[in-house]
């Protein structure tokens, strides 16, 4: 996501309203996200209402009773804080208070996986779609397609998904398919992914092998990548009997390739040259 200075500055006050809001022991942090998402699907829908509230250049208050005219008796009084404070504040452009509510969002949701423990399976299982979806042109195809109803979307997500991850999996997952700012579902999914990693201050090692690690391979793995990189490492595998032995590993955009795959193709190269 990329915001103008003025978004930025107006997205970190609504982050530390929302942070204040899910600290109260009454709140749901699921529901908060799942209203501040549905507000995200009202704002897309109603062009002249998010003008409106994302219209920096008008009385902030004026945006604020404007919001709740339309929200008050829909959503929770947590979300309605949560609101008041983001369209208070001048956002660059209505599309970036959208980008912003989006990202609240999710925070919410997350916030709710790791309350109840379950952020690791979160991360785990977004991971795993992330590879279907990424492994099935298909697929990829369907949930990209920027023509497609939203519902026909969250309907394959849920026929697909839906009864075997988290209930926070699957509202993320949906809505990395419904709004995809045209870079398409694959995207997407690999950005919830960092995301749930960044939630504990982790970086994503995606690991691929020939034979799946065992469990002290990968805690071992993940010393060796904290130790090159100064921080916790979230190591994800994926399996390609392909590579023939080894491992290749990609951080960001840097790639070690130690593969007999890898090792083949660089000497191959080098023998051309």
């Amino acid at each position: 996501m990329t915001l103008h200075a003025a978004s930025r500055e107006a997205l970190g006050l609504a982050e530390n309203r929302l942070g204040e809001v899910l600290g109260d022991a009454g709140t749901d942090p699921s529901v908060v996200g799942e209203e501040l998402l549905s507000v995200v699907d009202l704002l897309s829908r109603e062009v002249g209402l998010r003008r409106a509230a994302g219209d920096g250049s008008s009385d902030p208050q004026v945006r604020v009773r404007l919001v709740r005219s339309v929200l008050d008796g829909k959503v929770s009084d947590p979300t309605l804080t949560v609101l008041d404070t983001a369209v208070s504040s001048r956002w660059s452009s209505p599309r970036e208070l959208l980008d912003g509510l989006e990202s609240l969002g999710r925070s919410a949701l997350l916030t709710s996986a790791e309350t109840t423990g379950n952020l690791d399976s979160v991360e785990r299982q977004l991971f795993d779609i992330a590879r279907i979806v990424g492994g099935s042109a298909e697929l990829d195809r369907a949930l990209s397609e920027q023509t497609a109803p939203a519902d026909a979307k969250r309907g394959l997500v849920r026929n697909l998904f839906g009864d075997k991850v988290d209930p926070i999996t699957r509202m993320l997952t949906e809505r990395a398919v419904v709004r995809q700012r045209g870079r398409g579902a694959s995207y997407g999914l690999d950005e919830l992914v960092k995301l749930a990693a960044e939630r504990r201050e982790r970086s994503v090692a995606r690991v691929t092998t020939a034979t799946e690690l065992t469990d002290e391979q990968q805690s071992t793995l993940a010393g060796k990548l904290r130790a090159i990189y100064g921080r916790q490492i979230a190591v994800h595998q994926e399996i390609d009997p392909n590579l023939g032995g080894g491992l290749v590993i990609r951080v960001g955009d840097e790639v070690i390739d130690g593969s007999s795959a890898g090792r083949i193709a660089t000497l191959r190269r080098q023998l051309a040259g």
